[in-house]
């Protein structure tokens, strides 16, 4: 066989393991070692055998296809493999601590704005481990994912917090009429939700309105009506309510006499410094990290206002029923005990699967049953909005995601804010807009409907008023 001149990629990690057995071995003797071992035709130079020992992290992160070539595989994709690289540089320039899962589902991000299409990698761990040695990046495990690794799922929680404007109808105009003008009709709510991975825990959620005592309490608090509630003037999640919050986690979980990891979003107001924290220790993402890598964020959200948009689309229709004007017109309690029997009725696997959805758990579950579970809800979202008076309806999308929706519940405030959000934490009482049907005697005729009327009172929160619920339903 004619001696070659080149040297494979194999051979070229062989080169690098002989120098790591003989590290005083000078560079010129190992070329000469090199071409005697594997019979080329001549001496590899001296800066061919210093650019072999500089990528060895390369050639040890080669396949055996790789191994046999006698060239490097050339990068597909080099502009996201630059702007990828470009964007880790700069994580690290700002100390912000990179997962592996970080990194490849922003790769995925800019794979999405450049447009590769079918041309889109897979993002695997090998494509990952290779990324990370071309650039020279430390493949070492974060803090955060260390963290992870060193609690039980039970002991692992999320917490995201969602608006919500509870009245909205499934009609583009209408809708739109409505969003405009919720910062005069107060129909905004902020939601707090948090679970633990393994779905033994789902906490009470905390609900933030807009007033202490809205008229539809009847005088009485939120903790009264069995609500964990709070308020302000703008209804958003400010950081002495988060730190409450956070504060009354960490007592429940002294009384269980646990140690939990609470995942959190780099949000203004989740402000933790200085807290005196013993039973929850806090990881917060980096800032604008993808839903996708926060569970909560990651479909949980979506499926509870799937369950409380069929609670209302249900009610609405009652009230078309019955002939009524503002049939999407409800009282914040109302409202509020639909979004408690809404959150209870997610189901575990849902939120198992969200979970292992942004690849940071272990989790097994029957994707199939989840996403025919969702199928069944939107099915009888699309079914009640065809039944009702609508010149313009949404799709179940656009119902369960509004844009509006989608913005932060909390924002950097203003020192003009901070002085309004002081002065409504004494209020007793909105006028929200809340008018209560004031009925007249009723007629035989009107009587015939209290049937219908008293479906709406109920407590869909209490198990036993669901039941009855559906009874009256079907009757």
């Amino acid at each position: 066989m004619k001696p070659s001149s080149s040297l494979s990629n194999d051979q070229k990690l062989k080169i690098c393991h002989h120098k790591t057995a003989n590290p005083s071995i000078k560079q010129s003797a190992l070329a000469n070692w090199a071409m005697q071992e594997f019979k080329l035709s001549k001496v590899p130079t001296q800066g061919t055998i210093s650019n072999i020992l500089a990528k060895r992290q390369q050639y040890e992160s080669m396949d055996s296809t790789e191994l046999t070539s006698k060239r490097q595989r050339v990068v597909k994709h080099p502009e996201l493999d630059n702007v990828l690289a470009n964007w880790v540089l700069q994580c690290q320039a700002r100390r912000v601590a990179l997962s592996g899962d970080l990194i490849k589902e922003k790769a995925r991000q800019f794979a999405r704005q450049l447009e590769l299409g079918e041309r889109t990698p897979e993002f695997s761990n090998g494509w990952l481990a290779k990324f990370n040695i071309r650039h020279g990046f430390k493949a070492q495990k974060s803090y955060g994912e260390k963290k992870l690794q060193s609690y039980s799922l039970q002991d692992i929680y999320n917490m995201d917090e969602t608006r919500l404007f509870y009245r909205m109808a499934p009609d583009r105009t209408i809708a739109r009429r409505q969003i405009e003008g919720s910062k005069k009709d107060k129909t905004r709510l902020t939601f707090v939700f948090a679970a633990n991975a393994d779905v033994s825990h789902k906490m009470e959620p905390l609900i933030i309105g807009h007033a202490q005592r809205p008229r539809a309490f009847n005088k009485k608090s939120g903790e009264q009506l069995g609500f964990y509630y709070r308020s302000n003037a703008k209804a958003w999640m400010i950081g002495l309510i988060f730190r409450e919050w956070l504060q009354k986690m960490d007592q429940q979980m002294q009384d269980a006499n646990r140690k939990v990891l609470l995942l959190l979003d780099n949000a203004p107001s989740h402000v933790v410094r200085d807290l005196p924290l013993t039973n929850v220790q806090v990881f917060l993402f980096p800032t604008n990290t993808t839903s996708k890598i926060q569970p909560i964020d990651a479909g949980i959200i979506a499926a509870f206002k799937r369950q409380y948009r069929r609670f209302q689309l249900q009610d609405a229709i009652d009230r078309d029923e019955q002939q009524k004007t503002d049939i999407y017109k409800v009282d914040q309690l109302i409202a509020m005990k639909w979004a408690k029997a809404a959150w209870n009725d997610i189901s575990s696997k849902t939120i198992a699967n969200c979970f292992k959805h942004t690849g940071l758990f272990e989790i097994e579950t029957q994707k199939n049953e989840v996403g025919s579970e969702e199928h069944v809800i939107e099915n009888e979202l699309k079914d009640a909005i065809n039944q009702l008076p609508i010149s313009r309806p949404m799709s179940v999308h656009e119902l369960i995601n509004p844009e509006e929706e989608q913005q932060v519940a909390h924002e950097e405030i203003s020192d003009e804010d901070l002085i309004k959000l002081s002065s409504s934490q004494d209020q007793e009482e909105e006028e929200d807009g809340e008018v209560m049907d004031e009925n007249p005697p009723m007629s035989t005729k009107e009587k015939l409907n209290v049937l219908h009327s008293c479906i709406s009172f109920l407590d869909l929160s209490n198990p036993n008023h669901v039941i009855a619920h559906k009874v009256l339903r079907n009757i």
